[in-house]
């Protein structure tokens, strides 16, 4: 699988736990497009960056690192097909594909460890939409396409 990283500068060192864990024990390909030792891009460049690699289809997922998450969620929600989760536990990662069918996972480097930022992340890749929740996946997928449509009011 594909996936787009993308830290500001305070999680790349998470960024710098979980690129070769995609890499070179899960084996998935990575396009970082965020910060790294000897470049420093703020979240919202960042997230934007990695959102729109998400949106164009070059990559099929997104996992995105600053401070707390929530910079980054902000930002990536404000792209249309890019459904982004901030979450703090591994349940949550889980349930962000299950039940949202999330494509971009935010995680917190202030928040979580490398071990369990990696279960995170391995779930998060693994799960699908309905996974554990078969009696409700056709509702849920209806869920998801109705949020899809959810567009706001011009001013």
């Amino acid at each position: 699988m594909k996936i787009v990283v993308a830290a500001d500068p305070f999680a790349i060192s998470l960024k710098n736990a979980l690129v070769p864990y995609l890499t070179d024990e899960l084996g998935h390909t990575v396009i970082d497009v965020g910060s790294s030792e000897s470049k420093e891009v703020p979240y919202f460049e960042a997230g934007s960056n990695a959102c729109r690699v998400l949106q164009s289809g070059e990559a099929e997922r997104a996992i995105l690192l600053c401070g707390t998450g929530m910079g980054m969620s902000i930002v990536a929600n404000h792209f249309p097909g890019v459904r982004a989760s901030v979450v703090e536990s591994v349940f949550a990662a889980r349930m962000c594909r299950a039940i949202n069918d999330a494509n971009a996972l935010c995680l917190g480097a202030m928040i979580w460890g490398e071990w369990m930022a990696k279960e995170a992340v391995d779930v998060f890749l693994k799960t699908n939409i309905g996974d554990g929740l078969e009696s409700l996946a056709e509702g849920l997928k209806a869920g998801v396409k109705a949020v899809e449509a959810i567009r706001p009011a011009a001013n």
